[in-house]
């Protein structure tokens, strides 16, 4: 939103910066003036997580706000210890949070709490104190049932109406805040900026990678000619095991968009609260739209069950891994794979087998992921470890966690944000660090970038060149030599 200035002047945003305890940066989200005074369009512009401000202009040219911690996008209370309120006039005075427990609120029509349309903070309504029963609310909102205000304890609340915004003022013991009480003041801008906080950023990435255009052509091109070391096998299958909504269904369409050049639209993604993916479906990536196909297939499965989702059993994933079920089964939850079902095979060969595994998870969720899945996800890497086959860990929307990484993927080896979440992957699964690979999938974008292509080329190379070195153990006396490609000098090095 570079384009877009934001009213926050050189000097009020330096004082603003001067109130966090660490170096920020300030990244404009909306801003009343040219998104539109109304509350949904400011609620909706949050991201689904990270740390904002709320910046309120007054005509006075005083400025009144709000810092929290946590995303407005869903929900109505929020814990938040790290929320404060500031004003900013001829200096800048920030007023810490004392009662944490609803720092923050998102109000509703519905939710009992007074919408304040026409009347201040303690002021008798026709309707009886603070409450008013004959509002308009699709004036505030784009629904019946939309939000009317979102406030900051009692002392800041900001609310719309008719296409301009109104705030609230007063004095608030939960933030040991003495404003004077002021009562819907027309704001002249409302803007909410996401805060980066640039100690996020080590000194230096952690992993080293060439952001080039020539590191993508060397990538994709050891890629699409890569051949591997045991002559008899075509291509590595290589399945896909994540939970609901982790990203599994988008990196199939996300590695076909980096190998076409342009973004690819297949029926297989969804946004279902279930797992989207009920069949086993084997994806073979060709080196070009209708070409040969490449060294690698992916096989996309029903997503792993957790607490509140049946899911994938134990059972059918090591059937699946074994080569026993066939392509397009339809997998059923109270219907195990048995022999009996059609086209079982009694007596797979390693062509029909999974020759690696690639957990997938959502680092946005990875740090409140159910036991349950926890316990399956160990279980899984326990049993595939025994059964000798490679494993990596997949972490998606990466982008999702950090501010710098959404403004530049080539940050992701420097975030501190992502560096803890691959951790946590790791530890989820009980693999390595060194074996969990960042990712961002093509969801939103219309056209493929430089380096989201890098990371997820780096992914499918990283994936036939495990492979490759578990056949040239398992196989020793039948390997052909080594591969005829090299990986490209400048690509990622762990």
């Amino acid at each position: 939103m570079a384009s877009i200035a934001s009213s926050l002047d050189g000097e009020k945003e330096r004082r603003l910066q001067a109130l966090f305890s660490q170096p920020v940066r300030f990244h404009l989200l909306y801003k009343s003036s040219h998104h539109g005074a109304q509350l949904s369009a400011l609620l909706s512009s949050f991201d689904t997580s990270g740390k904002f401000v709320l910046a309120v202009f007054l005509p006075t040219g005083a400025v009144r706000g709000g810092f929290t911690s946590r995303s407005l996008k869903d929900g109505r209370e929020f814990d938040d210890r790290e929320a404060f309120v500031f004003e900013i006039n001829s200096r800048a005075k920030r007023f810490p949070v004392l009662r944490s427990a609803k720092a923050v609120e998102v109000h509703f029509p519905d939710s009992g709490q007074p919408v304040n349309r026409g009347y201040g903070f303690g002021q008798q309504g026709a309707h009886g104190f603070g409450f008013v029963k004959a509002v308009d609310f699709g004036q505030l909102a784009s629904s019946p049932s939309g939000p009317v205000a979102v406030s900051f304890g009692k002392c800041l609340r900001v609310d719309s109406d008719d296409q301009v915004m109104y705030v609230s003022l007063c004095a608030d013991e939960a933030y040991g805040c003495g404003w004077p009480e002021e009562k819907r003041a027309r704001c002249v801008d409302v803007e909410l900026h996401r805060v980066q906080d640039l100690g996020d950023l080590l000194p230096s990435p952690w992993r080293e990678v060439c952001w080039t255009d020539g590191t993508r052509q060397s990538l994709r091109q050891n890629f699409v000619s890569y051949k591997l070391v045991l002559e008899t096998l075509p291509r590595v299958r290589a399945l896909l095991l994540g939970p609901v909504g982790s990203g599994k269904s988008s990196f199939v369409n996300s590695i076909r968009s980096t190998i076409y050049r342009r973004i690819v639209h297949l029926p297989n993604v969804g946004t279902a609260t279930g797992s989207f993916t009920k069949k086993l479906k084997s994806y073979d990536i060709r080196a070009e739209k209708g070409g040969s196909p490449s060294a690698l297939s992916l096989c996309d499965v029903m997503a792993i069950g957790d607490e509140d989702f049946a899911g994938l059993s134990f059972s059918d994933t090591l059937d699946i891994i074994k080569g026993h079920v066939p392509e397009g089964y339809k997998f059923q939850s109270d219907f195990p794979i048995n022999d009996k079902i059609h086209g079982y095979r009694a007596a797979p060969t390693l062509k029909d087998q999974i020759h690696c595994i690639l957990f997938v998870l959502d680092a946005t969720k990875v740090t409140s992921y159910s036991s349950s899945l926890r316990t399956s996800l160990r279980r899984l890497h326990t049993t595939v470890s025994d059964l000798g086959i490679p494993q990596l860990i997949l972490l998606t929307h990466v982008d999702q966690v950090c501010c710098a990484v959404k403004e530049n993927m080539m940050s992701v080896y420097s975030s501190r944000v992502v560096q803890e979440k691959m951790q946590k992957a790791a530890e989820l699964v009980g693999l390595p660090l060194s074996y969990v690979l960042p990712v961002k999938n093509y969801i939103s974008q219309l056209s493929v970038d430089v380096n989201t292509d890098i990371l997820l080329l780096s992914v499918v190379n990283s994936i036939l060149q495990a492979v490759d070195d578990t056949l040239e153990d398992d196989y020793p006396g039948v390997v052909t030599g080594p591969h005829t490609q090299t990986p490209p000098k400048d690509s990622l090095r762990l």
